[in-house]
């Protein structure tokens, strides 16, 4: 993510940013692309096609570069251009030298998947067509990102009797998944399975697929209570018994959850976080029941909801069900209690809890990632300081845009499916709140779920910052433009062009606007 500044009394004239990439690591440079283009030198833009930032820059004072690859070393350099669209001028560059993250560093591991099926990037580069359409697993491995292979990796890890397995499981469905466990334990070693047997769905998908995988020998059912859902999505690794890491995150073992809805998978190398998930999953186990008032007291007392800020540096694992709302109450604490922004993702609506404080008037901007427009929408979305996208994609081809398609695995959930929470995620003591949770009443008080506080590490933030932005923008624009319905000859059609002078920059120095806050936002290290 590219953060822009600028003295005011510097942008007369100004046009835009190009945006020129060299990356050191792979030995190749150019100007990097963008959709807008100017009417006078492009009026009918190809659908799809994209354009160089030279040419069409960039008119906006923040920007991603999202085929950035990972642990990778670029220098970009950002040239101000003035003049007019036919007659571009360069003015003086800046120039900053980055290297990307690498996704499995130390303690943490990271991967999103793609996460946008829906996209003008898989239109482009596979048509619309679904995923077995095109074979050879070509768009399975683009849509994956990663995801896919790192799950198996972790499983694979266990290839020998000194190791063992514990898993608890939701939608547990995607072959190779379960093929990986078969093969773990065909390896000799020790693999157990808690898995949702309460309800029909995902119950008989889920033995059907156990069957299939001639791996009922290492499941264990969770039944009790009937009215819940075992809604988890963990694996610990043990060695000689010994708990050494955990997989956790949002993505369920489904098609749909690798390679469909938005989802992140996040490995902790910290024995202390493992075993803390490895005696949850004792008493998953033992299928505690019928109201979970054993399993509410356990985690009650082996994972207390945090009364203040958490511990300097820590990762602090927070599980479901408990007896009150307590960690709900402790969310909207540390979101009332944030100082530069806020992110959250919602796959099913907002608690009342955190819309009340989303409704709260603040000075700076909030970031809200909705898989659909759902619960307290209406107690949120008045303020214009908080920025929402919503799940979308383009149905039909949109002046510039072509068609759309979904990878068809998502019925329900169809866009983002993560639940995380990302508090001050610029600063130097950034919070992320990330799991199998909903930030809901019943993933609090009545599901099997698990979380987890990962206190200032700016690393992970930065990953998560940069993922949530990603998936942000995406679904911002086409949330906008489908709502505009852009026609030919419209005013919508209008907006999709860039300025050909400098008036697009008005906005960003308005006092309090919110283009001006982004501004700042995404500078003010700089500035």
């Amino acid at each position: 993510m590219l953060g822009f500044n600028a003295k005011e009394s510097a942008t007369k004239g100004l046009l835009g940013f190009a945006i020129y990439r060299q990356d050191h690591t792979e030995t190749e440079e150019y100007w990097l692309p963008g959709f807008k283009t100017f009417e006078e030198t492009v009026p009918d833009p190809v659908p799809g096609k994209w354009y160089s930032t030279l040419e069409h820059p960039v008119q906006s004072f923040q920007w991603g570069d999202y085929t950035a690859k990972i642990n990778h070393d670029y220098t970009y350099r950002v040239v101000p251009m003035t003049g007019t669209p036919n007659n571009l001028v360069q003015g003086p560059p800046l120039e900053i030298r980055i290297q990307t993250e690498s996704e499995d560093s130390g303690k943490h591991a990271v991967y999103f998947n793609r996460g946008v099926a829906g996209s003008q990037a898989y239109s482009a580069q596979f048509g619309n067509k679904s995923p077995e359409e095109i074979g050879d697993r070509e768009a399975f491995i683009w849509l994956s990102r990663g995801l896919e292979e790192a799950i198996l990796r972790f499983i694979d890890r266990a290839n020998s009797g000194e190791y063992g397995l514990r898993a608890s499981v939701y939608e547990f469905t995607y072959y190779p998944v379960l093929e990986a466990f078969r093969r773990a334990s065909e390896n000799g070693a020790d693999v157990k399975i808690v898995y949702d047997s309460r309800q029909e769905y995902p119950r008989d998908a889920n033995d059907e697929s156990i069957e299939w995988a001639d791996i009922r020998s290492l499941m264990i059912r969770r039944t009790q209570p009937k009215s819940y859902i075992s809604h988890n999505k963990f694996i610990v690794l043990l060695k000689d018994g010994v708990p050494l890491e955990v997989w956790t995150g949002s993505t369920n073992f489904t098609n749909g959850g690798i390679f469909g809805q938005a989802n992140v998978g996040h490995l902790v190398r910290d024995e202390q976080v493992a075993k803390k998930y490895y005696d949850y999953w004792v008493e998953l186990a033992k299928d505690p029941g019928p109201r979970n008032d054993y399993l509410k007291g356990w985690t009650g007392r082996e994972t207390p909801d945090p009364e203040s800020e958490c511990c300097p540096n820590s990762i602090t694992p927070l599980f479901s069900p408990k007896k009150e709302l307590k960690t709900l109450e402790w969310y909207s604490e540390r979101m009332d209690a944030a100082k530069e922004t806020v992110c959250l993702t919602a796959a099913f609506g907002v608690h009342s809890l955190l819309a009340a404080i989303l409704g709260k008037d603040k000075e700076y901007l909030r970031y809200v990632l909705l898989n659909s427009k759902a619960n307290n929408f209406e107690v949120f979305s008045q303020d214009p300081d908080v920025r929402i996208a919503v799940g979308s994609h383009f149905t039909d081809a949109l002046h510039r845009w072509t068609r759309e398609v979904l990878t068809g695995y998502n019925h329900h959930v169809k866009y983002v499916h993560t639940k995380f929470m990302l508090i001050d995620p610029l600063s130097n003591n950034p919070t992320v709140i990330t799991g199998s949770a909903n930030f809901s009443e019943a993933s609090t008080k009545d599901n099997d779920e698990n979380m987890l506080v990962i206190q200032d590490d700016t690393r992970v933030a930065d990953i998560y910052m940069g993922e949530f932005f990603r998936l942000f923008n995406h679904f911002y624009f086409r949330y906008v433009m489908n709502n505009q319905k852009a026609k030919a000859g419209s005013e919508e059609k209008k907006s999709s062009y860039l300025k050909p002078e400098s008036s697009w920059i008005e906005k960003y120095y308005v006092p309090d606007s919110i283009k001006a806050k982004q501004r700042i936002l995404f500078s003010r290290k700089f500035s």
